[in-house]
């Protein structure tokens, strides 16, 4: 527990620089590392997504979910780890006026940015909550779509929030979620590093663990809908890894990889 408790707080004040970041010129790159841009490559390209608003995309996501979700005109989506609301404004260009979008963080800055960010475009039906993804004050059976943009593998306690989104979605309900995940070991050092951690790498568990923990919180019908390789740039490595470290990371070659995931409640 105390790792646990750690582990968020060091994501909880990387994400809240980054939103204070986002307010100056100097732009902040994909999943939370602004100090090594390679990192932008695990993001999708939003700019001519209907919805996409530039002030809400801090490149903090490792996929589209929105396009995979099966968003209907009229739902209420839950949008999980929402930041300054990207995803969030894309989800509602599809529910229209008539749908609902929460987002949930569980950073002030991020909420300050997001709700600054709305009050720009001028929705109503848009609304951003302070949160824990494991343990949400959402209701339950209260949301038709849950989304997710490179945050569930930020979180220490994934059963537990995978409970949580299967708590909240009305029957018949689904998530989309786009995160890491790998396939083989990563050196312990790179696991253990902050900067990875909260730039998405260092958290994602195995993909076989990752959608078994999916199924076991009850989700049918579980469907990889997108999944990108990942490269770690060479200067995160030779930062937290020796040389013989990096030798053997090579020889084995884990793969690390951005997945777009779909599951449903009964």
């Amino acid at each position: 527990m105390k790792d646990s408790n750690k582990l968020k707080e060091i994501v909880k004040t990387k994400y809240s620089q980054i939103a204070v970041n986002s307010m100056s010129p100097k732009k902040s790159c994909g999943c939370g590392c602004n100090e090594s841009p390679e990192y932008s490559m695990i993001g999708e390209e939003y700019s001519n997504i209907e919805g996409y608003v530039k002030e809400a995309d801090l490149n903090l996501g490792c996929g589209l979910p929105t396009k995979y979700a099966d968003i209907k005109t009229g739902d209420t989506v839950l949008d999980l780890g929402s930041g300054a609301g990207n995803d969030a404004f894309v989800a509602r260009q599809i529910t229209g006026s008539t749908g609902l979008i929460i987002g949930l963080d569980f950073t002030n800055e991020m909420i300050l940015k997001a709700e600054q960010n709305r009050l720009k475009m001028g929705y109503d039906n848009v609304e951003f909550k302070l949160g824990d993804i494991e343990n949400m004050p959402i209701e339950n059976d209260s949301v038709d779509v849950v989304i997710s943009n490179c945050v569930m593998n930020l979180v220490p306690d994934k059963r537990g929030a995978f409970s949580e989104v299967y708590r909240v979605l009305k029957n018949r309900g689904h998530f989309c979620i786009s995160d890491i995940v790998i396939e083989g070991e990563m050196p312990e050092e790179l696991k253990k590093s902050a900067e990875a951690y909260a730039g998405c790498v260092s958290g994602a568990l195995p993909i076989d663990q990752y959608l078994n923990i999916i199924s076991e919180a009850g989700f049918k019908n579980v469907e990889i809908k997108k999944q990108n390789i990942i490269q770690i740039p060479e200067e995160i490595m030779n930062e937290y890894l020796a040389p013989e470290e990096i030798k053997i990371y090579n020889e084995k070659k884990p793969g690390i990889f951005s997945i777009t995931v779909i599951g449903y409640k009964n």
